[in-house]
């Protein structure tokens, strides 16, 4: 190797999150535009870690692996999004990347991958541009539009503790483009929630992200849905300042089981949920009612169950899942995981 190629190496983490306010629905024609803002938790063990190693070449070359093993759909997608932008990233057209990616949790299950993966790709690809041309610092908004164009739900993952995505009356600076922190924004409760992610399914999902986005096109009650999301991100803010943790509990369980049922009426129609998720509903309803905690339950577009409480609850409610709700777990799997502090440079 020449002295004088360019070459190196980086290595990012980045998280996913799980949405309170749920973002289901792109306006058509627009290249990864919201219909409704949302709002998520960030969170910290539920991660991608991907590497990149660069070299001068005399054009743009990818080389992808997952988990150690060559993916031809993954690397289709990343090739696909970097050729698409690369006007944000022009140095790429003269560089060879070889490319790893790790999960740390089932692909294609209900947890956002593509909100991790993404935004992990993007922090790196920036890394790269940063030591390629030198003196740039890192610009979280910039990586968010970024990562926005590549998965959606990615833009909210560049960034600590809670973000929003979406322009929204209830909250200044928001946008469409990008997400904004809310770290700032929030009680202190609400900094350390958990969130215990129960595997009631580790197979892939039943229908992609992509296609459910798709199906709101034509579905009868989406406008009420996005009439809704509104109102429900302007109280949602309002709450998390508060620290009002029972409306924090009602309007997260509302966004989930609306995000269900709407794929239930869609067509095709779709019922991601099986029946153990059902039954964790419902034993961690009656759990609450019994003991007063302000636990609660969210879904992403699959059937695992995210459990949502305070930190200071941790002991009685993970007792409660070991004890009652395991067994409704594959294998009796489950990630007990909290809110986190965005991606970090490994």
């Amino acid at each position: 190797m020449n002295e004088n190629t360019i070459h190196g190496g980086v290595k990012w983490q980045s998280p996913s999150n799980i949405a309170i306010v749920k973002y289901w629905g792109k306006r058509p024609g627009m290249t990864q535009i919201p219909q409704n803002s949302s709002v998520s938790f960030t969170l910290s063990k539920c991660c991608t870690e991907t590497s990149i190693f660069y070299e001068e070449s005399d054009r743009f070359g990818l080389h992808f692996r997952f988990d150690g093993k060559e993916n031809p759909e993954f690397q289709t997608k990343i090739a696909e999004f970097l050729k698409r932008h690369i006007i944000a990233f022009p140095f790429l057209e003269e560089m060879d990347l070889h490319i790893n990616s790790h999960n740390t949790f089932p692909h294609s299950s209900g947890i956002a991958s593509s909100a991790s993966s993404m935004s992990a790709l993007v922090m790196c690809l920036l890394d790269i541009e940063r030591e390629v041309k030198g003196g740039i610092e890192l610009d979280r908004k910039r990586a968010s539009n970024l990562a926005r164009l590549a998965s959606g739900s990615a833009c909210r993952s560049v960034f600590p503790k809670m973000a929003l995505w979406g322009a929204t009356e209830a909250f200044d600076g928001s946008s469409d483009d990008f997400a904004v922190s809310l770290e700032d924004q929030i009680h202190p409760v609400f900094k350390t929630y958990h969130d215990s992610i129960l595997i009631v399914s580790d197979a892939q999902k039943a229908v992609s992200s992509r296609a459910g986005h798709a199906l709101m096109d034509g579905n009868p009650y989406a406008e009420v849905r996005y009439d809704q999301a509104k109102q429900h991100t302007a109280t949602l803010l309002e709450v998390l300042k508060a620290g009002d943790l029972e409306t924090f509990c009602r309007i997260t369980e509302a966004e989930a089981m609306q995000l269900h049922a709407l794929m239930m009426c869609s067509d095709p129609s779709f019922i991601l949920m099986k029946p153990n998720t059902l039954r964790i509903i419902n034993a961690l309803h009656e759990f609450r009612q019994e003991t007063d905690i302000p636990v609660c339950f969210t879904l992403d577009a699959g059937p695992n169950v995210h459990i949502l409480y305070p930190d200071r609850d941790t002991e009685l409610v993970e007792r409660f899942i070991m004890d009652e709700l395991e067994r409704y777990c594959v294998d009796g799997k489950w990630i007990a995981d909290r809110v986190g502090d965005g991606p970090h440079k490994c």
